[in-house]
């Protein structure tokens, strides 16, 4: 009985010793049980020492007669040598060891930049002023609206040209034509602000002084019909019209046509020249654009364009060149197209392509963002706020109830004007307000600083 009772505990010990860390943990209940279990450590062990003090260590102890104050200063001295001064023998558990560095902590753990997170903009819905445009033609290949660098904006109403000056919101006449050579079907300020390029329908082109309102010359002879769109590229003013004809004409000489680009069979609605001068896009009433090289031009026969887009299925009038990205072209097609496309202009592929479900009017970019603003007619007259190269919708703005014919940009980048057949010119704070940056160049004298070599 007794041996079964002993072979039993037996049993249930081994049982309870094969999880001591699950036993520990789950059927401990306080301090005070299992602590009658210590597994030495052998080899934190120090054997020699534990052999000494249990066999010559206790004889001094035991034979205190023998020593002598001398002497147990002596062995003291010597134990703090040797480290001999320790009490317990056997050991139970190792020290940790030092932990080691495999990384140091500053490439674990960077600093934190102090580059501050850009708070996200806020973007009015509503415009910001409306002014009444009355009598403005309701043209879809027109263009009358234009915003120069010395924030002075001019419009197009009839026969009439209004400046409009933003920094005193001062109004005044430029301009009214006869019955026979209007309406007005164009107008472009010169890089310096101060000259004012205005197409008529009777094919010609006059050339103002905004500051003088004195008309400097009319630029006739290069196209048979209306010019309803213009182009600067310093001192070259680029002209389209009706018959297709798109022609560079140098404002400082007498014989102004200069060059001659054919490519259109139908009018031409757009035109702009690139960032950097070298290349002219066109759009045209034929669904085309054609990308044109100013070091291909020739005066002596028509320039061949240096590429040709077909992808529209409508007139193309919305053109806007990459402030960013020189090669970057976004253009927009009519009623019966409804689309943005992006080209690059190096290889003349089409790099993206999105369906708005209206036709599209007009496009400018944000100079300070990547951003795109798009207006549009039939169904909601609404601009389009798109952020770029995901052309996800930032916003809509309402307010326009005809198609949003023209648009043009601030000096500065961030109010944005658009005029529409509902006979208002409406301001938009929608590109923000742009980042400290270097201070602008000054204008330049360009193209009138020899006003006496006009004829």
């Amino acid at each position: 009985m007794d041996a079964g009772s002993l072979s039993r505990s037996s049993s249930s010990t081994k049982t309870k010793s094969r999880y001591p860390l699950q036993d520990q943990f789950i059927h401990r209940k306080n301090s005070r049980e299992n602590l009658d279990r210590f597994i030495p450590n052998r080899s934190a062990m120090d054997f020699d020492y534990a052999h000494y003090m249990l066999t010559e260590g206790r004889k001094g102890k035991e034979n205190p007669s023998v020593s002598s104050p001398s002497r147990e200063a002596y062995q003291k001295l010597l134990a703090d040598a040797l480290n001999m001064n320790r009490t317990r023998i056997l050991a139970f558990k190792n020290k940790p060891p030092a932990t080691v560095e495999l990384f140091p902590d500053h490439i674990l753990n960077p600093p934190l930049q102090s580059k501050s997170i850009k708070p996200k903009r806020h973007i009015p819905q509503s415009s910001e002023r409306t002014l009444d445009a009355p009598d403005i033609v309701d043209d879809f290949y027109l263009n009358l609206l234009d915003w120069g660098s010395s924030n002075v904006l001019s419009i197009a109403l009839g026969n009439t040209v209004y400046l409009w000056n933003a920094s005193d919101s001062s109004t005044s006449e430029l301009v009214t034509v006869d019955d026979e050579d209007g309406p007005v079907t164009s107008v472009s300020w010169a890089p310096d602000g101060r000259h004012l390029a205005i197409g008529l329908n009777n094919s010609h082109v006059q050339l103002w002084d905004s500051t003088s309102c004195r008309l400097l010359r009319t630029l006739k002879g290069g196209h048979r019909s209306r010019v309803g769109s213009l182009a600067w590229n310093n001192h070259i003013l680029t002209t389209g019209g009706m018959d297709g004809r798109i022609i560079n004409n140098d404002v400082r000489v007498r014989s102004h046509i200069i060059e001659t680009f054919r490519g259109h069979q139908q009018e031409v609605c757009g035109l702009k020249w690139s960032g950097s001068g070298q290349q002219l896009a066109s759009g045209g009433n034929d669904n085309l654009v054609h990308i044109w090289d100013s070091s291909m031009t020739s005066s002596n026969s028509p320039t061949q364009w240096l590429h040709r887009l077909e992808d529209h299925r409508a007139a193309v009038k919305a053109l806007a060149w990459c402030p960013f990205q020189g090669n970057l072209l976004a253009t927009g097609g009519g009623g019966g197209d409804q689309c943005i496309k992006f080209w690059n202009t190096h290889t003349g592929s089409c790099i993206n392509s999105v369906n708005t479900g209206s036709q599209v009017c007009a496009l400018l970019w944000n100079k300070n963002e990547r951003e795109l603003l798009s207006s549009h007619g039939f169904t909601q007259n609404q601009l389009t706020l798109w952020k770029y190269p995901s052309m996800v919708k930032m916003a809509e703005l309402n307010g326009h109830t005809s198609r949003v014919l023209y648009m043009t940009q601030s000096p500065d980048g961030c109010t944005v004007a658009s005029a529409a057949g509902d006979e208002t010119l409406r301001f938009w704070n929608v590109f923000g307000t742009p980042e400290a940056s270097k201070p602008a160049p000054k204008a330049n004298p360009e193209p009138f600083a020899h006003i006496n070599r006009i004829r």
